[in-house]
């Protein structure tokens, strides 16, 4: 019986893997993709803790009012109507401080204007500048607003541009200042390298709408694995690559950790490119081209504290609250013990139960790898069991008690409402996602380095290509445009927009 060869194997199955292999399923193209876990999705992936569900990396979710881009872009993808929406606040980010000052960002720049006017009144013109700067700067991303443009941004002036530098020119106020760029968080932006191109194109996208996933993001990945199939494509769990077989330069199969092989005409992959280079060998590549993404910096990871809540005791919030130290709100890789966490996120999920009350709270701060270096070794996923450290469940309690406490000068009650807390760290977050660093946002964006922020989905390797949160900008509004961006090199860019947009 002759091997099954796939027009396309896809390694990995993030958002990025899962919806290129809908856009090539959508046009005839066999596809097979391969994932390591139990559970789909990447950063999709929830868990549940005492009945609990907790999302590991989507909190929410950008531009999804109908019209708006995304919402575009997921209505193609069969999203918008099966999975349940539910929109936040007007004042859908809270920014606030240890001096007990808090301030919000609006839904619509014209809210986002007024509301910080009030709080910023003889700061009028700065707002003002600071709202048409970053308009400006998202239209010059045609894939941001479902524009077809041959050059996109490879002649875009405004990469070399750095955020802070951007914002600390429109004033000299400094909580001001601290306010604008108050979702960090969203991006880990330092204050040495952010290009105010990441800064606008992140923020942007929520001002103009936010919505959380009621019930966990997971049922985008269930809804996009459903839909390959539908349309003749396979989705396949706990398949880890181990290795590629190579013929006349090309790579001709991925063989999986259980002894299987699946033959290829092209290959995606939706790992991260450092990983993915590893397992290619670096004798099939230019040593330029490897030691490149074996170079690369990354951006931070985080340590994570998950609360389950007993029953009616915290509110549910239908905003997020990223709260600061001090006016200081980039990210500082390096932070100093004593002043961690410098900062922290915290959202409260939205479930089909109640509006009234949280039953989770997940609480993000940052968290260098270097700190869980010494347990590197070690490895636990449901899919692959492992155990660690004695040493390193002390490490977490002791960091879950200091970020905790932190919490609760900005929310005195937060303590009472504990019915059980867990705790994830850089190491849980590579161990599921499969970056080497447990890194949040891929590759760390700087913006005196211009075009090379940019990793192409071309490889080296005539018939390996890239996808994902590493080529153009993460999170998933980013990950979505660079599936499209993936997908283009192999279907006429303009006419699959145009498929896109007619969805809508």
């Amino acid at each position: 019986m002759a091997e099954k060869v796939y027009d396309f194997v896809i390694i990995g199955s993030g958002l990025g893997g899962l919806q290129c292999a809908y856009i090539l399923a959508d046009h005839g193209y066999s596809v097979c993709v391969l994932e390591k876990n139990q559970q789909l999705g990447g950063s999709l992936q929830v868990f549940s803790r005492d009945k609990t569900v907790f999302d590991t990396g989507v909190h929410y979710l950008p531009a999804m009012d109908e019209g708006q881009a995304l919402h575009s872009y997921f209505k193609y993808f069969g999203l918008t109507d099966s999975v349940k929406w539910k929109k936040m606040d007007n004042h859908f980010d809270q920014i606030s401080f240890d001096d007990g000052s808090k301030f919000h960002h609006a839904s619509s720049w014209n809210e986002f204007e007024k509301t910080l006017i009030a709080d910023f009144p003889e700061e009028e013109n700065a707002i003002y500048s600071y709202s048409e700067a970053v308009q400006k700067a998202v239209k010059t991303f045609p894939l941001d607003e479902l524009e077809f443009n041959e050059l996109d941004h490879t002649d875009n002036e405004l990469l070399d541009i750095s955020a802070k530098a951007f914002i600390d020119g429109l004033t000299q106020n400094e909580k001001l200042r601290a306010v604008l760029a108050g979702s960090n968080l969203l991006y880990a932006g330092s204050a040495e390298k952010c290009p105010l191109y990441v800064h606008a194109l992140v923020t942007h996208g929520y001002v103009l709408s936010a919505y959380r996933c009621i019930d966990g993001g997971s049922q985008l990945a269930k809804e996009l694995s459903k839909r390959i199939r539908e349309k003749g494509g396979e989705v396949l769990r706990r398949k880890m690559v181990i290795s590629f077989d190579f013929e006349d330069g090309q790579l001709k199969s991925a063989k999986t950790e259980d002894g299987e092989t699946y033959h290829g005409k092209n290959f995606i992959s939706n790992i991260q490119p450092k990983v993915l280079l590893q397992l290619i060998g670096k004798e099939h590549l230019r040593p330029s081209y490897y030691n490149r993404f074996q170079r690369a910096p990354h951006t931070l990871s985080s340590f994570s504290v998950h609360i389950v809540c007993k029953p009616e005791s915290f509110p549910y919030l239908n905003q997020n609250v990223y709260h600061h130290t001090t006016n200081d709100v980039w990210a500082k890789p390096d932070y100093s013990e004593d002043e961690w966490p410098p900062q922290f996120m915290l959202s409260t999920p939205a479930t089909s139960k109640t509006d009234e009350y949280a039953e989770g709270i997940s609480i993000m701060t940052y968290m260098r790898f270097d700190e869980v270096e010494q347990w590197k070794d070690s490895h636990n996923t449901i899919a692959s069991p492992g155990t660690r450290e004695e040493s390193y469940e002390q490490f977490k309690q002791r960091k879950t008690e200091q970020l905790l406490k932190a919490v609760s000068k900005r929310f005195p009650s937060i303590t009472d409402s504990i019915h059980s807390v867990h705790a994830s760290t850089p190491l849980t977050f590579r161990d599921y996602i499969g970056s080497d660093d447990g890194n949040m946002y891929g590759t760390e964006k700087d913006y005196r380095k211009g075009l090379t922020n940019f990793i192409s989905p071309k490889t080296k390797i005539s018939n390996l290509w890239l996808t994902g949160q590493y080529l153009n900008l993460h999170g998933i509004f980013g990950v979505t445009i660079s599936s499209v961006v993936t997908c283009s090199q192999f279907l006429d860019k303009k006419k699959l927009l145009d498929r896109i947009k007619q969805a809508e």
